[in-house]
């Protein structure tokens, strides 16, 4: 990977950058998702659970990298901020005749976050040092 690229995923003083993307991937979610007739052509490629799984895991990877602090810190607000984004996703489409909210989704949503947020509590001081060239720091408390 390109080294500009590596400290755009990675570097501490592109948080910002990246916790707003992962806002605006969020509002692109909910305005596609919510286009009449999209949901079910999409459908005919990848199933519901597999689409809330790949949608809010990727979701929780953008914020867990654009959230500063320790990795535990981290990964409670990623997986938290997906709780909150998925149940607002659920609440919208409950108004929606061609859609129906659903906890299942939820759950999955959340689920996958926390997947991802654990995963990356482990391999993320790792991946980081590796792509900035720094020496990997020692495990926070």
């Amino acid at each position: 990977m390109p080294a500009p690229l590596l400290q755009l995923c990675f570097a501490d003083r592109y948080e910002r950058l990246r916790l707003r993307t992962a806002l605006v991937l969020y509002l692109l979610v909910i305005l596609i998702g919510d286009i009449p007739g999209m949901r079910a052509d999409v459908g005919q490629y990848a199933s519901g659970g597999v689409l809330h799984s790949f949608g809010y895991g990727v979701l929780a990877l953008i914020l867990f990298s654009g959230i500063g602090g320790s990795m535990a810190r981290r990964a409670l607000l990623s997986v938290l901020m997906v709780a909150a984004m998925g149940a607002l996703d659920e609440f919208i489409q409950s108004f929606l005749s061609y859609r129906h909210g659903s906890v299942r989704d939820w759950l999955v949503d959340m689920a996958a976050a926390a997947v991802v947020a654990l995963l990356l509590t482990l391999l993320w001081p790792k991946m980081a040092a590796a792509a900035l060239g720094k020496s990997a720091p020692l495990p926070e408390a």
